[in-house]
């Protein structure tokens, strides 16, 4: 089998691969600071759950990592998901601008790439994303080993940064 004719298992970051808690205090308040918050990513710890189910799935299927990191988030991603032993792959990142819910964008590219591949499975920590990913006909794994916040779930559906 060509790696073109294997499935595709599609993987979120944050969240699901890795534990972005640690940073999410920078978007409290009123103010949030996106910038640093994006910076502080490489710091983030590994999610053995979502590591282990990564590890497994590139068995079979070809792992493509669909993130809503903006663009400029991409050096530090790389980096990030070598470090953890994790598989090449493709990385679909958010344009630096694009603001607009996770659930639209992350459906356009499952749409995109199921067009031509069998997409065995999405995982992802975002319940909306998932909605709309079983919605539109995707297998979806929930990511529910790590611990959302209210303030990461609010600013991820107002704000469309992550």
């Amino acid at each position: 089998m060509t790696e073109q004719s294997r499935p595709l298992a599609v993987f979120d970051l944050d969240g699901t691969l890795a534990d972005s808690g640690h940073r999410q205090h920078f978007l409290e308040g009123a103010r949030r600071d996106w910038n640093a918050f994006f910076a502080a990513a490489p710091a983030d710890p590994p999610l053995a759950r979502g590591i282990a189910l990564c590890l497994a799935a590139a068995e079979e299927c070809e792992v493509v990592y669909l993130t809503g990191r903006p663009e400029r988030c991409r050096r530090d991603t790389r980096a990030w998901l070598a470090a953890q032993g994790l598989p090449d792959g493709t990385l679909h990142m958010r344009p630096n601008t694009d603001r607009r819910p996770a659930r639209t964008t992350k459906l356009e590219l499952l749409r995109r790439l199921g067009a031509g591949r069998e997409v065995r499975m999405l995982v992802d920590d975002d319940e909306l994303v998932c909605d709309a990913a079983e919605r539109a006909g995707f297998p979806v794994v929930r990511a529910r080993w790590a611990a959302p916040t209210e303030t990461l779930k609010d600013a991820q559906e107002r704000e469309g940064r992550t």
